[in-house]
This record gives structure tokens, sequence and C-alpha cells, in this order.
């Protein structure tokens, strides 16, 4: 560096100059006083006038297009600049964040209506458990919160998963809003699932519910269409006669829940076409239903029947699995038709529904040969 004083060339860390003698102070650099994107201003005619970058974007050909926001007639410039800095601020604050309840109105209005029923049912009573965090905004939201409300309100596994995928949904919408930047249902924690299995009627039960039926007893008709048919119990609840073929053998348009099952056919064995056939001569349903649309009379003549049977109390469902493990262990049905049969998608489904037993599995191994 050169001396003030007297011109000569000094060290640069030289505190006076070793040739006159003379102090040498250093100035600091005078700091930046405004930092990037806090704006500009520039003189026009008498005032100033503030410039404030909101954002910018590519053209489609390359071009930065920058939006801008100008404010003049400003006395100073450093009026024009105090502009910038709360002018800055506020247009680019983001609005305050919706409620949870929000989410839900919106997610009501769109994906839900295409959820069949039963899951539109399944997530209605979700979301009405999701009440002590419904009118929370969604970013003051944590994953303690929702743990929380989902722990306390659902103890089993089905339920707690229910609520888990609501708020999967409802956190996708405000996400796409820029809301959240996480997924925090991901972390809720379910109960460990506990599947009960249901016991299909046996070879002697379901004897005993036809010779109930042959006795005159028509409440026996119920449980042995279901097992014969591997109908559920809001598909015979809401069949009509005009869904029943009876020249082709099937049922069409009782199917429920899943679209496969509201699609497919439900097949009548020959065995049990008299049986429903006198069902609907009888003439016991009104508008024309197969039976009175009462689920209170449905379980009470159900539940009636398998004690008249002197069978065990298997609840409805059981008549379904007995269907899948009948058809399961017949000798040379495959897994594709036993699925047709029973309306599932996969064919994975037979893990759940067929439930062979100790003769069923001996008798397999005894076809093995030399």
């Amino acid at each position: 560096m050169t001396c003030p004083k007297c011109a000569r060339s000094v060290p640069d860390d030289a505190k006076y100059c070793p040739y006159c003698g003379y102090t040498i102070v250093r100035q600091a650099p005078r700091p930046r006083q405004r930092g990037n994107g806090m704006g500009s201003a520039y003189r026009r005619g008498r005032s100033w006038t503030a410039v404030v970058t909101l954002s910018w974007a590519l053209s489609p050909e390359g071009k930065v297009i920058w939006k801008r926001h100008t404010k003049g007639g400003f006395r100073t410039k450093n009026d024009a600049l105090a502009y910038c800095v709360t002018a800055k601020t506020a247009l680019t604050a983001k609005p305050e964040a919706p409620t949870l309840d929000h989410y839900w109105q919106l997610y009501e209005s769109g994906e839900y209506k295409a959820l069949s029923k039963s899951k539109q049912m399944a997530y209605d009573i979700a979301w009405k458990k999701l009440a002590p965090i419904a009118h929370r905004k969604v970013d003051t939201l944590t994953v303690q919160d929702l743990r929380q409300v989902v722990s306390s309100a659902a103890k089993t596994y089905y339920p707690a998963r229910d609520m888990k995928t609501v708020l999967t949904h409802l956190f996708r919408l405000a996400g796409a809003d820029q809301y959240v930047s996480k997924d925090l249902p991901e972390y809720i924690l379910l109960p460990e699932l506990h599947e009960k299995e249901r016991t299909p009627f046996s070879d002697v039960e379901q004897a005993a519910l036809w010779k109930l039926y042959e006795s005159g007893d028509r409440r026996a008709a119920i449980p042995l269409i279901m097992i014969y048919t591997g109908m559920m119990p809001g598909e015979i609840q809401r069949l009509k006669i005009d869904m029943i073929d009876f020249d082709a053998h099937r049922i069409t348009g009782a199917g429920i829940k899943t679209a496969v099952r509201k699609e497919s056919p439900i097949y009548l064995p020959d065995i049990i076409v008299p049986v429903l056939y006198e069902e609907v001569q009888s003439g016991g349903g009104s508008d024309g239903y197969v039976w009175i649309r009462n689920e209170d009379l449905f379980y009470a003549n159900y539940y009636a029947a398998l004690a008249a049977a002197g069978c065990r109390r298997l609840e409805p469902y059981c008549c379904r699995h007995t269907t899948a493990t009948a058809l399961a262990i017949s000798e040379g049905i495959a897994p594709q038709t036993i699925q047709k049969v029973m309306r599932w998608s996969s064919t994975k489904m037979l893990d759940r529904y067929a439930h062979p037993d100790d003769a069923a599995a001996a008798a397999a191994v005894n076809t093995l040969t030399r």
C-alpha cells in the first residue's frame, strides 16, 4: 500500500510509515446496508419511485420475465427504500392456512364421490372421530397431534387405518396448496392387527340345516342359500325377485361393496334353486324384495335357525367362508374358477377364505402315489 503522507510504498500490514512515521489508519469496508431482493428506488422527476421484485419466470423462448411492483411519489430515496421493505413482506406473505375441516369439505366434493357407499360410510365415521382437530389450521398440526387423536379414538386396527387414510387424503390436498411440506399421517402408528378367522360350517352342521329345512322350518333357507351361493349378508337382504334368473341359475345386480361383486353374477347351484324358488313363491317380502327388509328380523331368523338345527352360533359371514372352503377342497376346481364363483378381484383371497381341516390335509397327501 502507499503512505498517504509521503506517497512511498509501505508493507500492507504496517501500522506506521517506516519513512516518515505517519500513523496509517485503515478504514473497515463499508457494510452492505441492503440485501438482495429488498427492492430498489430510482428518481423520476422531483420524486422517487420504489421497485419491489416479487417473482420471476422463464418464457417459452427462455427469456426471464420479472414480476415487479412499483409505487412512486416518495420525497426521498430513503422513503422509497423503506416502503420496499414493508411492501415486500405484505405482497409475498402467504395467506393464513385453512383448517382441516376446509380440506375435508374439498375432499367430499371431489375424490370422495368416487368411493363405494360402504367406503364413504367408513370415512364418514373416521372423520367424526377427528373432530378434536377438525378446526385446527393444517400448518399447526404436528405428528404428536395426529397420533394422539387416532390412538384415543380408535383402539383397533381398521378404524385407526381409516382415520389415517382420511388424514392422508386431506394432507395431500393441503400439500398441493403448499401449506404443509411433509406427509405427517405417514408417521401415525396403527394398533396391531388381530385378524379374527371365521369358521366354516361343518358337514354335520350343514346336514342339520338341510334336515331342519326339510322338516318345514323355512328359517333354515337363509343360511343354506348363503352357504351354497357365497352371498354376503347385505346382498341377501337386498335381493329382489327380478334379479333372479331361475332358467340361467344366476342372480345379477345384488352384489355390494366392490366393483367386481357388483358387476359379477351370483351362480345358483342346482341343489339350492328349489329352496330359493320356494322363498320367492311364498311372497314374504314387499316392493319386489324376496324377504322383508328388516335387519333385526333377518339376524333373529338366522340365529334361530342355527339354534334349532343344533349348529354353533356362527355369524352370517361364516356362510361365505363355508362356500370358499367347500370349493377349495373339491378335487379339480382351479383357483381362478373359485375366484369367479366368489367374485373376488384376486385368487389371493383364497388364503383368507378357505379353511381346510386336518381331514382334508390327510386326504390330500393320500393322493400321492409311488
